[in-house]
């Protein structure tokens, strides 16, 4: 049976909360490494309070841990900052000898242009030359971990259609070990902001490069953020999974053999009272979904 993970968040309410379920409903556990450091008055890199609660929980569960980063930046150049580079894979190194992450990955994407981080990923060229690109970052990450990968992320504009994404993802993934986190919410929020079908989308990509899928709730932007008053869906995690990404999940799970696991992420300051219950029922029903 597949295995059925939550997210850890650095946030001391939403472990209080879940402490029931994290304890005993979770197969396994995802962190953001990033999450757990903080700069030191040199300006290094070091782990943060955060960092030792949850290798106290590794130790105490013995359960996996597998990393989900936020800032590699996969789509910036290794000449852009490469002392930046350096740190962040010393940091990563030194975090999986302590966690020892089954696979890792980070978000598609570009988190540092021109020296400068930026707040969300911005989306990249669909290019032959991108792809290399990519694949580079990647191939620096394998000195670290062995299983390494990128998620499909959500954007509000890119470069090229979104059907195409599926082709570019294949053209980074042309090495062994490096893998494809597709996070079902994140197509389904993609379909409904660009009008197209998430099965379309599911039914081009190369779904035996998939190592884990994630689940998610979010919610719809605010009328009036924007002059016409439409709104977008937002890849938030701050609510229940649709039953559209319920319906994709049943869907894609028997076509990923190489899939060793399915997240359900939640937020940090979502989780309100009542929602442990909830959340409880959509790791069960995930569950249900792997082993059938």
């Amino acid at each position: 049976m597949v295995p059925v993970g939550l997210t850890l968040q650095p946030e001391e309410a939403y472990l209080d909360a879940l402490a029931p379920l994290l304890d005993e409903d979770a197969d396994y556990y995802e962190v953001a490494p990033e999450t757990l450091w903080r700069r030191d008055a040199a300006g290094a890199l070091v782990p943060n309070g955060f960092h030792k609660l949850f290798l106290e929980r590794r130790e105490r569960t013995g359960r996996p841990f597998v990393a989900h980063g936020v800032g590699l930046s996969l789509g910036t150049s290794d000449d852009d900052d490469p002392a930046r580079l350096l740190a962040w894979l010393n940091r990563i190194r030194d975090d999986h000898r302590r966690f020892e992450f089954a696979w890792y990955t980070d978000h598609l994407g570009a988190t540092t242009l021109d020296g400068r981080a930026l707040t969300l990923p911005v989306p990249l060229p669909m290019t032959p030359q991108m792809a290399a690109r990519v694949r580079t970052r990647l191939t620096h990450l394998q000195t670290v971990v062995p299983d390494v990968g990128f998620e499909n992320a959500v954007f509000y504009f890119l470069f090229g259609r979104p059907l195409d994404e599926p082709a570019f993802f294949r053209a980074i993934l042309t090495e062994p070990r490096m893998h494809l986190l597709l996070d079902l919410h994140n197509v389904y929020t993609m379909g409904r902001n660009f009008d197209f079908d998430p099965n379309d989308y599911v039914d081009r990509l190369d779904l035996s490069r998939v190592i884990e899928i994630h689940i998610s709730g979010g919610s719809d932007s605010e009328p009036a953020w924007l002059p016409s008053r439409s709104t977008m869906r937002l890849d938030s995690h701050d609510g229940p999974v649709p039953e559209p990404v319920w319906a994709l999940l049943e869907r894609v799970v028997p076509r990923c053999p190489g899939l060793r696991g399915v997240t359900l992420e939640r937020m940090e300051g979502t989780v309100e009272a009542g929602d442990t219950a909830l959340l409880r029922e959509e790791v069960r029903r995930a569950k249900r979904i792997a082993a059938a």
